[in-house]
């Protein structure tokens, strides 16, 4: 097996950060928050963070051994047209597409239950 660095590229591929999209502390702030209600709830367990050329994501488990049941995507190549931000199901399912994070994070948010 042919030794890896930490993202994945065969040993001695230089990259540089420059070249990878990230998330920058305020999307990770806005990402984390929204997360850590839902695991207070019990409805989320874990999470990955993947970086790449093309695009950052956020992926969201119900566990940790499953395939994930969000990703939160973010496309620099998309944020003059739809929008840098998408909000992916486990089906592959687009379910909200934007220039705000914040607006896209809002679809998955548990609705306010009244309590009697």
């Amino acid at each position: 097996m042919a030794d890896t660095d930490p993202i994945g590229l065969p040993a001695g591929t230089r990259i540089e950060r420059a070249d990878l999209v990230t998330f920058d502390r305020r999307e990770l702030d806005c990402i984390l928050n929204l997360y850590g209600r839902m695991v207070a709830l019990g409805e989320w367990r874990d999470y990955a963070i993947d970086f790449t050329r093309e695009r950052a994501v956020f992926s969201i488990f119900r566990r940790a051994a499953e395939v994930p049941i969000y990703r939160v995507e973010k496309d620099p190549r998309l944020a003059r047209r739809q929008g840098a931000y998408t909000v992916v199901s486990q089906t592959g399912l687009i379910l909200k597409r934007g220039h705000e994070l914040a607006r896209v994070l809002a679809v998955l948010e548990k609705p306010l239950r009244a309590v009697n």
